[in-house]
């Protein structure tokens, strides 16, 4: 296991300054993972934790859901293809309260602040975060469901208490710092691969500079990595400017998760209009972006939040939940698949690839439903153009002839709903070399 020089402290808040983005010059990529993944202990309390007086979780009310952004993300219509049924999410976060619209089908997974089971959340932001993972509709009268909340409202959850600003532990220079760091976020993803997620959602973030990154964050990379191989879809977020030791874009620092972008998806925030958020990180290891502004979710102790959830962080449950949708509707996927599925089906930016969306903004239904057509390429290749299908649509052995009508209606209707177009994708690294 790794022994770091100094503990480094997750970012976590519900809002975030406006700070203009810029393009940021390209940082050395990580370098190959040399240590064995973290053993995945137990959780168990933190060597000197200090504990609030009381957990003070942001306000809330019981005001309607967030329709706008189900609307964008046409969740009505995703929810009559898949819903995430029988993937289990788990959400490393602040803990998650137990809200009625999460019901069974959220588990406590445990807490490595108190040792409890990480169903407390004295931040409200992993409930958040949950919320737009999996809540159900709201129940309106004459028993029809509401606008929906989360993007995946049939998945498991598996809440996991890993960093908290609510609690402190000692600092190795003698100081106080926030519960959390890389080592315990490390040992929480190799936890939640050992209890069965398919998916893990990471919304924290830290930034620092490449070198140091690469010290602290060794145990992290190699849990993530072991990740990868159990074939378990990890999403991150990109993290927020003004957080997390975030500075302005340009400072050469690289930001953790993220940096270890073969082994995740990396996320960034848009605002309304699909332009990037002010505020979310830019870099080449941001792969997509999703809606992180202006957000409503679950707060603790029942309702929603208020307006104004923003930050990369409630972008990146959006990626993570449409990765347990595509894992429900295309099982044979591998993880590698589902995330390429991802961005393949992504609405490009105007300018080619940003450092702030990555391969664009996510679109549900067409990660759901894109299927290429049959193509006739070149005897052979174009020099510097190289192609490749859409990852899950790769042409299947052809069947027995069935004499069921049944299954020429499902042929007719998988066609009928996926793509007409042909999807062609260009060949390149997720990481610019």
């Amino acid at each position: 296991m790794r022994r770091a020089a100094c503990a480094v402290a997750t970012a976590l808040a519900l809002t975030w300054p406006a700070v203009p983005a810029a393009a940021d010059p390209v940082p050395p990529s990580p370098p190959p993972v040399r240590v064995e993944p973290p053993a995945g202990r137990p959780p168990g309390p933190a060597p000197g934790l200090r504990a609030p007086g009381r957990c003070t979780p942001p306000l809330r009310d019981d005001g309607p859901a967030d329709a706008e952004t189900a609307t964008r993300l046409q969740l009505s219509g995703v929810h009559r293809l898949a819903t995430g049924r029988g993937v289990l999410i788990a959400v490393i976060d602040t803990g998650v309260f137990p809200h009625r619209l999460l019901g069974d089908r959220l588990r406590g997974g445990g807490d490595y602040l108190t040792g409890g089971d990480g169903l407390d959340d004295c931040d409200g932001h992993g409930t958040a975060v949950a919320g737009l993972l999996a809540a159900a509709p709201e129940p309106e009268p004459g028993g029809r469901s509401g606008a929906p909340i989360g993007i995946a409202p049939g998945a498991r959850l598996l809440a996991i208490r890993q960093s908290s600003p609510s609690f402190e532990v000692p600092a190795p220079d003698g100081t106080s710092r926030a519960a959390g760091d890389t080592e315990t976020l490390a040992e929480a993803v190799v936890l939640a691969v050992r209890e069965g997620a398919g998916v893990i959602n990471i919304s924290e973030a830290v930034c620092l500079a490449a070198g140091e990154a690469a010290v602290a964050g060794a145990g992290l990379h190699a849990a993530l990595r072991f990740a990868a191989d159990a074939d378990v879809v990890v999403v991150a977020a990109a993290g927020n400017v003004g957080s997390g030791s975030c500075t302005e874009p340009g400072s050469g620092q690289v930001s953790l998760p993220g940096w270890y972008d073969d082994e995740l998806l990396a996320v960034g925030a848009v605002g309304p209009d699909d332009a990037p958020a002010p505020f979310t990180v830019p870099g080449p290891w941001v792969d997509v972006a999703a809606p992180g502004t202006g957000l409503r979710s679950l707060a603790v102790g029942g309702g929603t939040t208020t307006t104004g959830v923003d930050g990369t962080s409630f972008a990146a449950p959006w990626v993570a939940g449409l990765a347990a949708l595509v894992r429900e509707r295309f099982p044979e996927l591998s993880a590698k698949q589902v995330a390429d599925r991802i961005l393949a089906t992504a609405r490009r930016p105007a300018r080619r690839r940003d450092g702030r969306l990555g391969h664009g903004v996510i679109d549900p239904v067409a990660a759901l439903t894109a299927v290429p057509a049959v193509l006739e390429l070149p005897a052979r290749p174009v020099a510097g153009i190289a192609v490749a299908q859409l990852a899950g649509a790769a042409p299947r052995p052809a069947a027995a002839p069935s004499s069921s009508p049944l299954d020429i209606v499902a042929a007719g209707l998988l066609l009928a709903t996926g793509a007409v177009a042909a999807v062609l994708l260009r060949r390149r690294s997720r990481r610019p070399r």
